[in-house]
């Protein structure tokens, strides 16, 4: 079974207030020299089957139609080589 991943992020020019309260918060926990932190989510999908153009095709639609906002969100699609 192979595994596929789908990073989701803000958009650089969309504001990320969670992002802004982690890096404001980690100098108080002790953590110096972080200049900033964007957060996002992260989609780990087992697929059954080989992961061939068309899978990765309908992952991406997924993607596009689900798993993301694309208005203000980014994604990319990955294949995780087994370890």
């Amino acid at each position: 079974m192979a595994r596929v991943v789908v990073d989701v992020m803000l958009k650089p020019e969309i504001l990320d207030p969670q992002g802004q309260a982690v890096q404001r918060a980690l100098p108080r926990l002790g953590f110096e020299g972080i200049a900033d932190v964007r957060q996002g989510k992260r989609f780990e999908l087992e697929v059954e089957g080989p992961v061939d153009d068309a899978a990765l095709a309908r992952i991406n639609e997924m993607a596009e139609t689900f798993l993301a906002n694309t208005v203000i969100e980014d994604f990319t699609v990955k294949v995780e080589e087994p370890k």
